[in-house]
C-alpha cells in the first residue's frame, strides 16, 4: 500500500476520533445537546475533501452504530441513530461531505466560508424534520428545541473550524501534496 494511502486512512481515522471526542464535550440543554461534534464534522470536509470527510463521518456513525460509545453523552448503539439526534448524526456524513466538495479542489477564504454554513445548513435540514418526526412535536416547537438554541454555538463553531483549516492546512499540504477528494 502506497505511503499517500496510509497517510489519508490516518487522518479519516484521526477525525474520526476528534468527532468523538467532540461529541462528548456536552452542553445539555434538551433533547439535543450542544456538543463539539459540527466543529470536526466541517473540519473533517474542509481538510480532507468531500469523500474522505465523508467517510470519516461515515464511519463515525458505523462505530456508533455497534455500540462504541462515541455519541454524546457516552451513547452508542443503532437504537441512538433512530432516536431524537439520529437525523443530526445522519446529516453529518452529507454535512461532511458538502463541506469539502465546496471549498475544494482549491481552497480559499471565501470557499471555506460558504462551505461551513451550507455543511450547517445540511445538519439542519435532515436533523430537525428528523427531530420532528420522531418526537412528534409541531414545527414551531422542534425548531425552538432543535435548532435556535443552538445557531450561535454552531456559528461560532463553524468559525473555528474555518480557522483551524486555514491554520492546520498548510501543513497538510506541505507533507501530503494530495489532501483533495
Amino acid at each position: 500500500m502506497p505511503l499517500e494511502s496510509i497517510r489519508q486512512m490516518v487522518l479519516v481515522c484521526l477525525m474520526t476520533a476528534l468527532t468523538a471526542v467532540g461529541a462528548q464535550i456536552a452542553v445539555p440543554i434538551g433533547p439535543v445537546p450542544m456538543v463539539l461534534t459540527n466543529l470536526f464534522v466541517l473540519l473533517a470536509g474542509l481538510l480532507l475533501g468531500p469523500r474522505r470527510g465523508a467517510a470519516a463521518m461515515g464511519l463515525y456513525l458505523l462505530l456508533g452504530a455497534v455500540g462504541l460509545p462515541v455519541f454524546a453523552n457516552f451513547k452508542g448503539g443503532f437504537a441512538h441513530l433512530l432516536g431524537p439526534t439520529g437525523g443530526y448524526l445522519l446529516g453529518f456524513v452529507g454535512a461532511s461531505w458538502i463541506a469539502g466538495a465546496v471549498s475544494h479542489p482549491k481552497p480559499n477564504r471565501f470557499a471555506d466560508i460558504l462551505a461551513v454554513i451550507l455543511g450547517t445548513l445540511v445538519i439542519y435540514a435532515v436533523g430537525v424534520p428528523w427531530l420532528k418526526a420522531v418526537t412528534g412535536m409541531t414545527w414551531a416547537k422542534t425548531l425552538a428545541v432543535g435548532m435556535l438554541p443552538f445557531l450561535a454555538g454552531d456559528a461560532a463553531k463553524a468559525a473555528a473550524a474555518v480557522m483551524l483549516a486555514w491554520s492546520i492546512r498548510p501543513a497538510l499540504v506541505r507533507h501530503m501534496p494530495v489532501v483533495s477528494a
